[in-house]
């Protein structure tokens, strides 16, 4: 099985790392699938880190799970920029103190409104411009 990523994937994490950006990939899925998913996606070489809920066994948004990338990278929460087009993952990486940014791609409505993302971009590509 092949996974393709969006189409403004590669280029906009080619961007970020010139731009000197830390680069991670922070999933529920178990390593094996995070390993053949990246790998399909042809992004690998521009990931700093890829880690899976699986070491600390509890899934996002535990706090536990965050804290997988304070721990990889010796940062504090704040210190982070989470992007998810997920919305309960923008949710629990903002109680975890991250700035969240939520890829709305389809203008879904917003159903944590208690937790709000610092920013929410139409695609990946506008991460490029932001100033946070």
């Amino acid at each position: 099985m092949k996974l393709d990523a969006f189409p403004d994937a590669r280029s906009t994490l080619t961007g970020l790392k010139a731009q000197g950006a830390r680069v991670a990939i922070l999933s529920n899925d178990s390593p094996g699938m995070l390993s053949a998913a990246v790998k399909s996606a042809g992004i690998a070489e521009l990931c700093d880190a890829v880690l899976s809920v699986d070491t600390v066994r509890l899934y996002k948004p535990r706090p536990e799970a965050y804290a997988l990338v304070t721990s990889q990278f010796g940062i504090d929460p704040q210190d982070v920029v989470f992007v998810s087009s997920n919305r309960w993952d923008i949710m629990g990486a903002a109680t975890f103190g991250f700035r969240p940014v939520w890829i709305n791609r389809s203008g879904n409505p917003d159903e944590y409104k208690d937790k709000p993302p610092l920013q929410v971009l139409r695609d990946l590509s506008a991460l490029l411009s932001l100033t946070m």
